[in-house]
């Protein structure tokens, strides 16, 4: 499967705005069954700067910078990327010996998933997520089926509400009161699994457009969580599905401000609306 993504983010000032600067991720990442096979960003007007690098996580940020007066800035992103459907997650250990084997550190891998152990910015730790977690973590479970019970009721039990939340909403109200968005949905099982000791990663992403999915209109996101032996396993709480063939991967981070698709700063400019829109269409080349 070929799929082509195109986001585009536009900012309206209602008064000129003599600088902006702005960081992207928005340039999709090598992943296991995920091949870029193009990726073009455009932005209007022209930047008078622009740089790109590899961050920390191996995600692809590029900067601008604008320094003419403007009144708006767009920003698209158009990707072609191929996906090989992955094959169910393997068994795994018991979720008590994961988490366990991430204490002692004893392999490379183990010590390099430690940095999604702890708190960040937008996941906090604390004994309300342990127990919100707990009858999905019973002794003895293979963390693959806790992973997966655990998901299966965040999607049961929380509300899709994009009116619900902002990018500012502490994740403890989202899990008192169950509404939000993907964002949120992904932060809650971060902090769920961490609170256990567990290692999980948050994924930014896109889903393929028109195929029911919740959140396939806008960036998506989703849950990566450590298993010895076997790699990062990627679950999706919003739809309740392991993804395979239909989300492309674009940043994985500690949280979402880690790989925010589009921020910045800008002097002036006044009030200010803000466009997004994002579609993922199988290719047609």
């Amino acid at each position: 499967m070929i799929l082509e993504s195109k986001h585009t983010t536009t900012y309206v000032y209602s008064q000129p705005a003599v600088n902006c600067h702005s960081e992207v991720h928005l340039h999709p990442r090598s992943a296991p069954g995920q091949h870029v096979l193009d990726h073009r960003l455009t932005i209007t007007p022209e930047p008078d700067f622009f740089s790109s690098r590899v961050d920390g996580f191996g995600n692809h940020v590029s900067y601008f910078s604008i320094h003419e007066p403007h009144t708006t800035v767009t920003v698209t992103s158009s990707s072609r990327v191929e996906l090989t459907p992955a094959p169910a997650p393997l068994p795994s250990l018991e979720w008590e010996r994961v988490r366990d084997l991430l204490a002692e550190r004893a392999t490379p891998e183990e010590f390099e998933a430690c940095e999604f152990l702890f708190p960040s910015p937008h996941v906090h730790l604390g004994e309300q997520f342990a127990a919100y977690a707990a009858p999905s973590f019973p002794k003895g479970r293979l963390l693959s089926e806790a992973v997966e019970d655990l998901a299966t009721r965040i999607h049961e039990e929380f509300q899709y509400d994009q009116r619900a939340t902002t990018v500012a909403t502490p994740v403890e109200q989202v899990l008192r009161e169950k509404r939000g968005v993907c964002q949120d949905f992904a932060h809650v099982m971060i902090a769920c699994l961490r609170s256990l000791g567990l290692g999980a990663r948050y994924v930014s992403g896109y889903l393929q457009s028109g195929e029911g999915s919740i959140g396939a209109e806008a960036s998506h996101a989703w849950v990566s969580v450590f298993s010895p032996g076997h790699g990062w396993i990627d679950i999706d709480p919003t739809n309740n599905v392991h993804p395979c063939g239909k989300h492309v991967t674009v940043a994985w981070g500690r949280d979402y401000s880690d790989v925010t698709p589009v921020k910045g700063v800008a002097l002036g400019g006044g009030d200010q609306l803000i466009d997004v829109a994002v579609s993922v269409l199988p290719s047609t080349a």
